[in-house]
């Protein structure tokens, strides 16, 4: 070694160069490709930062450039989003804690909860089918009694299914010689549902199930099978047909699914929807045909005594028709085909198609019917609250059942050749209850036992109207103590909804009793896009009308402050769903207006909201912001992106659950963060998170008072 060394010592530059080059280069050039890899790995780390700290994501709309910085909060997934909502969680959690009202309120909802309450039953062969609610059980059960004065037995416990009550009953049917239940659980409030099998003789369930199942119907006939719509195996097809091409099959009790057959599809129109009805007389098979929310509808019919294929029978969808049965070939329906209050007509299949009008349209909304004992049976909307009416097949009134007050028909139902009419009703201070009129006797009974741990006699609501912004007229329920004072210093909460057609009519709920209890007024807006008024007043609340919804609930919070029944500071908004787009709306054009918002699975994306599971059956009623005149008005309203900074929004609560599959948490996520970044002063935005509990169907009891108890703690906590 140390003779090399002299050689190369005593040798020219060159060869001391090149040595020194052929000894170095290979670390010369790995350290030039390491530092090139590094500075590379430079740009991807700082690119994941970059996704990390979320950089504003940016999307051209028709020439506007929109900004959506929370964009990665659409993934439930990110461990960013699962921690940021661990943190609102608690945030939420430590403001509310600090009620005063916070244990008072919940013990107070828990003994007004413990009621109990019944469907109205449907009655298959002398035996009685009803959902009871008991107490502070989580879930209502399925009972059946043999007779009207039969011992009621259990059917189906969903209690018994999971330890967290977390499994709802969301459908049930009975076989025509009531030996078969067919019914569908919900898990987690889920839209997707599995059909499953009850032997009545022994009530255990055979093998068959169904899967893959969302808003279905399951008609049977005889004992044999049944007819229900289906979507395609995940994986099987496209991600966006997933839940977006529904067919409809036959299930032939005691075989697979595989084997089930393929009744209907539209493989030309993917978007269409099915509900499978079959006539009392099993001689039709129809189809309810549905285009996501639109209120018009098409309807389809074939003979089942032969293998002829469905005829369209009305296929323009250009209005609403809805199959109330048949006498034979005659078919009658309810409709709003230039009647947009609704009238009765009838359609004979076999003869000319010609329409015969039975009942026309009136003065107040025709809102369901049914053929009872060989009558129409008709519930209708007067103002907003209803009314019980029967005529004859000819279309002549004979008679007008007397209602228990100002409120709601919930349900009717009776057999078409049947002595008995069983209808529910419900009001602001009347817990829904289920009444049996017997033809008979012409008398109505209570069905099944009422008891409340409240007095009515207390309180009491009025009716009141009020003019919107457009000079529009717009009723509006108020229920409060019989002693109120109008001092302008009441809580109180002003509810809506305002879409899809959805009236908002008087309804029960335990916590706006204790409301009422604690000196709350609780007011209800029956504002544009609704059907409280029909389908011309549901149309103007839609589509480029939607601001109508806004301005009308606006001026009902403006008339409650004008007629000295609270102000600003004590005036409470609350929706959910639909709802909460109304009040996140509300919030952001009038945010002086309001002292708390109560904003629940809110729809608040409205570029986006069709993105996301059903959200694109929603396009009729909202637009679809890639029409450029649709965008333009979408845009103007849409909660998140009309947020400003250095705004002083009021107290805000947003809740929603992280399985809702129907509105998705994100919309609830990105408007919370968004407000949060942009408040002025010290005013709280708060996000509450379920779990277990989707969109809020069969959300168990136990967890329902939690959440409601949350809620009103923080309305009383920031009304002090």
């Amino acid at each position: 070694m140390e003779e090399l060394i002299n050689a190369w010592l005593k040798g020219s530059y060159f060869t001391k160069f090149m040595t020194v080059f052929w000894i170095t280069a290979p670390l010369i050039i790995g350290i030039f490709f390491w530092l090139k890899e590094s500075k590379k790995g430079d740009v991807v780390v700082e690119k994941n930062k970059k996704i990390i700290d979320h950089e504003k994501f940016t999307e051209d709309f028709h020439g506007t450039i929109v900004e959506d910085p929370f964009r990665y909060m659409e993934n439930p997934e990110d461990p960013k989003v699962i921690k940021w909502v661990e943190e609102q969680n608690k945030r939420t959690q430590e403001f509310i804690s600090g009620s005063s009202k916070k244990e008072e309120i919940k013990a107070r909802l828990t003994e007004l909860w413990d009621y109990s309450s019944v469907t109205t039953p449907k009655e298959i062969k002398g035996k009685y089918f009803y959902v009871k609610k008991e107490g502070l059980k989580n879930q209502p059960i399925l009972y059946m009694q043999d007779g009207i004065e039969g011992e009621p037995i259990i059917v189906l416990d969903p209690n018994e299914i999971s330890e967290d009550g977390s499994v709802a009953l969301s459908f049930y049917s009975i076989s025509k010689n009531a030996k078969y239940l067919a019914y569908t659980l919900s898990e987690r409030g889920s839209d997707w549902q599995n059909i499953r099998v009850r032997d009545l003789s022994t009530m255990e369930d055979v093998k068959d199930e169904i899967n893959y199942c969302k808003f279905t119907s399951i008609p049977w006939i005889g004992d044999e099978g049944f007819y229900y719509g289906r979507f395609p195996q995940p994986g099987s097809v496209p991600k966006e047909d997933e839940s977006n091409y529904q067919k409809v099959y036959f299930h032939r009790l005691g075989t697979h699914q595989s084997d089930d057959k393929l009744i209907y599809e539209r493989s030309d129109f993917k978007e269409l929807g099915f509900r499978p009805i079959v006539s009392d007389d099993e001689k039709y098979l129809c189809l309810n045909v549905w285009l996501g929310t639109d209120s018009k509808n098409r309807f389809y019919y074939k003979n089942l005594k032969n293998e002829g294929n469905f005829i369209r029978l009305l296929d323009e969808h250009d209005a609403g028709y809805y199959f109330i049965g048949n006498d034979k070939s005659l078919f009658y329906f309810l409709t709003d085909l230039d009647a947009p209050k609704g009238r009765i007509i009838a359609i004979d299949v076999d003869k000319s198609f010609d329409e015969i009008e039975i009942i026309p349209e009136s003065e107040d909304v025709l809102a369901d019917v049914k053929i009872v004992n060989n009558c129409f049976v008709t519930v209708y909307r007067h103002n907003a609250y209803y009314t019980l009416k029967m005529y004859s097949k000819n279309g002549q009134i004979y008679k007008e059942l007397d209602l228990p007050g100002l409120g709601s028909i919930e349900e009717i139902w009776g057999s078409s050749k049947g002595q008995e009419l069983f209808y529910s009703f419900t009001s602001f201070l009347y817990p829904s209850t289920v009444f049996r009129y017997d033809f008979d006797t012409n008398e109505s009974t209570v069905f099944g036992e009422q008891v409340v741990n409240f007095d009515p006699e207390l309180f009491e609501t009025d009716q009141v109207f009020y003019k919107s912004k457009d000079g529009t007229e717009v009723s509006m329920f108020l229920t409060h103590k019989k002693d109120l004072q109008l001092d302008g210093d009441n809580p109180t909460l002003l509810y809506g909804y305002g879409g899809f057609n959805i009236s908002i009519t008087p309804f029960y709920s335990p916590t706006t009793i204790m409301f009422l209890e604690n000196g709350g007024v609780y007011a209800v807006a029956n504002i544009r896009g609704g059907s409280e008024y029909g389908e011309d007043w549901h149309q103007a609340g839609m589509l480029q009308n939607k601001q109508n919804v806004f301005d009308d609930f606006i001026a009902a919070g403006e008339w409650l402050i004008e007629n000295k029944y609270t102000n600003s500071k004590k005036l409470a908004i609350m929706g959910r769903s639909n709802g909460g787009l109304l009040v996140s709306a509300c919030m952001v054009q009038r945010p002086d207006l309001f002292g708390a918002i109560l904003c629940g699975v809110p729809v608040t994306d409205m570029l986006r909201y069709h993105k996301f599971t059903v959200g694109r059956y929603w396009i009729p009623e909202y637009g679809d912001p890639q029409n450029p005149d649709h965008f333009k008005y979408m845009y103007a309203y849409s909660p998140l992106h009309n947020v400003q900074k250095g705004v002083e929004y009021p107290p805000t609560l947003i809740t929603t659950a992280d399985t809702d599959d129907r509105v998705v948490p994100a919309h609830a996520y990105k408007f919370g963060a968004t407000l949060q970044q942009a408040q002025k002063g010290d005013s709280p935005i708060l996000v509450r998170v379920d779990t277990k509990a989707g969109h809020g169907h069969g959300k168990p009891t136990s967890m329902v008072i939690e959440e409601q108890s949350d809620i009103y703690s923080f309305i009383f906590k920031v009304f002090e």
